[in-house]
């Protein structure tokens, strides 16, 4: 992939064979299996076992242990077939928004 066309602001890992993964809403209505394919200190790269189809994907948590301990908020920014990308949603990013549409209103 040239250089040119990668979104992404930081520094990327890929993983040869995908890390296993799991998303969820954030309120618990659904669950879905997936890979994660590469990662970078904003986002990640998921291909996503089953449809997307519904799913309220604005906001929900990528959980990257069995137990759920290891988890990141993400939300949406592409879709490409079974693939997704998503950024991660940092404690203080919704504060920093809502401040600033605030001060533009």
């Amino acid at each position: 992939m040239a250089i040119t066309s990668e979104r992404r602001k930081g520094d990327r890992v890929v993983f040869e064979r995908g890390f296993p993964a799991h998303m969820m809403a954030i309120d618990g209505t659904w669950r879905r299996s997936c890979v994660m394919e590469d990662v970078s200190e904003s986002g990640a790269k998921l291909t996503v076992e089953g449809s997307v189809q519904g799913l309220h994907l604005k906001e929900f948590f990528l959980l990257l242990s069995s137990t759920g301990l290891a988890y990141r908020r993400c939300e949406l920014a592409w879709v490409n077939g079974d693939q997704i990308g998503v950024s991660f949603i940092r404690a203080g990013d919704k504060k920093k928004n809502a401040r600033r549409a605030t001060a533009e209103a």
